[in-house]
């Protein structure tokens, strides 16, 4: 069964009660860890639980491929329902789940979790097929679903955000759940205990005192290098992007977003607004220091080119997620594809 991403939180927290075996898996690996924990929460009532939680690898799997049929069938000391949790299966692991799925054994929720999976991988096709069996999967946030979990959780902690500091923070989150909410917490930390009691307002400074760490400033200048044809920034800022391990497809996210919202713009100037009304139009407002920078680029990008960059930003993602070529490289020459697309656009 395939789990519509419209249902996986609710799916997460209550999964439903004819699914026994779920493959956790995609780009967003702090939400692949999120949701698995939920998932084991939804059965045991901590994921440290020794004796009702058990966990190993795929690779200690394929040395001993009678383990999955065993944790399954094996029952808590302590009673009640147990979780078996496999890490990083492949493909190459296919065939065994296949195999326990056509005769499960036990009652034991099985959660296995992978990186992104291709719509033709064989893990990915064994899960989504089986009767008793679901496939979740776990994609970088997008500005709306980030901007809710930024609020709910300030919220949550009696703050309030204003709008140019929630543009920037949304800006430069959403590659990975688990690093966004450890942000958001650090924020929220940051502001003071009592914070919520002068009713404090988070503010551009705040968030750049806080949150304004290398990779943040490294993004900005590697997307705003690609726009201005800097091809010599985008190599040195996409280096220190990938030094400071952050994925290539989350980079590819932000310069999609980025790209999105200049062609958002242009749309806004057809309209017979200027420059500087069409950017303020913009949910979440452009960052104010970056304010100008962004108007220009949006003024030299016509429509068209900015069609063509987001057709080889998307062609680049397929790439990477559908062949055997290096994530890394082909992210990099299609950052530096369009860096040449934009220096002729300065150009003119």
């Amino acid at each position: 069964m395939k789990i519509p991403p419209g249902r996986a939180d609710a799916f997460s927290a209550n999964p439903d009660s004819g699914v026994r075996s779920i493959l956790v898996y995609g780009p967003d690996a702090g939400l692949v860890r999120e949701r698995l924990n939920i998932l084991t929460r939804s059965v045991a009532d901590s994921i440290d639980d020794p004796f009702r939680v058990s966990e190993f690898s795929a690779d200690q799997l394929r040395d001993d491929p009678a383990r999955l049929r065993d944790e399954a069938a094996g029952l808590a000391l302590t009673g009640g329902r147990r979780v078996v949790r496999i890490r990083d299966a492949t493909d190459k692991t296919a065939d065994l789940f296949a195999k326990f799925l056509e005769n499960p054994v036990g009652d034991a929720l099985v959660l296995v979790d992978s990186r992104d999976l291709g719509p033709r991988s064989k893990l990915r096709t064994v899960f989504e097929k089986a009767n008793d069996a679901a496939a979740l999967a776990c994609y970088s946030d997008d500005t709306q679903s980030l901007e809710a979990i930024i609020r709910s959780s300030l919220k949550a902690a009696g703050l309030q955000i204003a709008p140019e500091a929630l543009g920037w923070l949304t800006s430069h989150l959403g590659g990975d759940r688990e690093q966004s909410r450890s942000e958001i917490e650090k924020l929220i930390v940051y502001m003071g205990p009592d914070a919520a009691a002068r009713n404090t307002v988070i503010t551009e400074d705040d968030i750049l005192a806080c949150v304004g760490d290398n990779a943040a400033i490294g993004l900005d200048n590697l997307t705003y290098a690609v726009c201005e044809g800097d091809q010599a920034m985008v190599r040195r800022a996409y280096g220190l992007m990938i030094a400071e391990a952050v994925s290539p497809i989350s980079i590819l996210t932000s310069v999609s977003r980025h790209f999105m919202r200049l062609y958002e713009t242009r749309g806004h100037l057809k309209d017979g607004k200027n420059i500087d009304e069409a950017a303020s139009r913009l949910r979440p407002p452009v960052f104010f220091k970056y304010k100008r920078r962004f108007q220009i680029q949006a003024g030299r990008w016509s429509e068209d080119l900015l069609i063509r960059g987001l057709e080889l930003l998307m062609k680049a993602e397929l790439s990477a997620k559908s062949t055997d070529m290096p994530t890394i490289a082909v992210v990099e020459r299609t950052l530096i594809q369009l860096a040449q697309v934009g220096r002729r656009a300065a150009r003119r």
